[in-house]
């Protein structure tokens, strides 16, 4: 079992900038990559952006040149610096850790005001 402790969220503004960062246990197992996902109310879990150990990004085409993910492999520790938020950003926001299966934390929540 890996352990996923997600940090930071809150409220911010229109056009602010917000970090979140997520650390995880992985004890035996090796860690592959880490991400986060959001779910907006009503809506489905989507990706946000993905990182693997050896540097390799992926993001969402509606978070890309503004969201900038990346970790730490020493301390397994994944960060997602926002910036130019939208209310539509406003979600739950979910750290993933990928090991042979996928852990996932608890959830932050992400709040855009216009």
């Amino acid at each position: 079992q890996v352990r996923v402790v997600e940090s930071g969220g809150g409220v911010v503004q229109f056009g602010g900038s917000l970090g979140l960062s997520c650390a995880a246990s992985p004890g035996i197992f090796t860690i592959r990559s880490m991400g986060w996902y959001r779910q907006a109310r009503g809506k489905e879990r989507e990706l946000v952006a993905t990182i693997t150990t050896d540097g390799s990004e992926t993001y969402a085409d509606s978070v890309k040149d503004r969201f900038t993910i990346s970790m730490n492999n020493a301390n397994h520790t994944v960060y997602l610096q926002m910036r130019s938020l939208r209310p539509e950003d406003t979600a739950v926001y979910y750290c993933m850790a990928q090991t042979r299966s996928y852990f996932w934390g608890q959830g932050t929540w992400v709040t855009v005001t216009s």
